[in-house]
């Protein structure tokens, strides 16, 4: 395999453990603990995190439930659109592809579920925060390392100073000593 089919593969690899782990937990939280019912696994980090099992029908927090088949619409833009634009980069940093395949594999894993079920299964809670989910988390991640990039590590920009050419400089002549040393005399 050649590095540049290793470079377009790793957004989809990530993407692709994204959806697995993400349809796998929600899997385990369908099967495992009742519709609004909250489960602690570990006793002492029940005032900091549970997992409690909700639907959420809307957008991120559970907004706008009613708008559904817009979030179905949109997810498959972004989906589309990340597969177009990445295809169109031929050299993608590492943590643009990264954040590509966070991205990807989050916005297909809700997708799954808005398709499959109506809804998105959440049950990441941490009490001060809305219930959320591994897709939602890739989501974030994503895009807070998308926005990274685009602000601090993307290519850097050439300001006019570095393309102006100096015409008026005379070079320096480098005459030879007669004992052979080097010597650099300005004329």
């Amino acid at each position: 395999m050649t590095a540049k089919n290793r470079r377009l593969l790793l957004p989809y690899s990530i993407g692709l453990l994204v959806i697995l782990l993400d349809q796998y937990t929600k899997h385990l939280v369908r099967q495992s603990i009742p519709l609004g019912v909250s489960w602690n696994p570990i006793a002492w980090l029940e005032p900091i995190m549970t997992f409690t099992h909700v639907r959420n029908s809307g957008a991120a927090f559970g907004l706008f439930p009613e708008l559904s088949v817009i979030f179905i619409l949109v997810a498959l833009a972004v989906i589309v659109g990340i597969v177009i634009y990445y295809r169109q980069l031929t050299q993608a940093s590492l943590l643009l592809r990264v954040a590509f395949g966070l991205q990807l594999g989050g916005a297909t894993g809700n997708l799954i579920d808005r398709l499959a079920f109506g809804y998105v299964t959440d049950f990441v809670d941490f009490r001060v925060w809305p219930v959320f989910n591994v897709a939602d988390s890739a989501v974030v991640v994503g895009t807070a390392l998308l926005a990274y990039y685009a602000l601090f590590a993307g290519e850097p920009a050439l300001d006019d100073a570095s393309e102006t050419v100096v015409d008026d400089v005379e070079p320096y002549d480098i005459p030879e000593r007669p004992d052979g040393a080097d010597c650099v005399n300005p004329r």
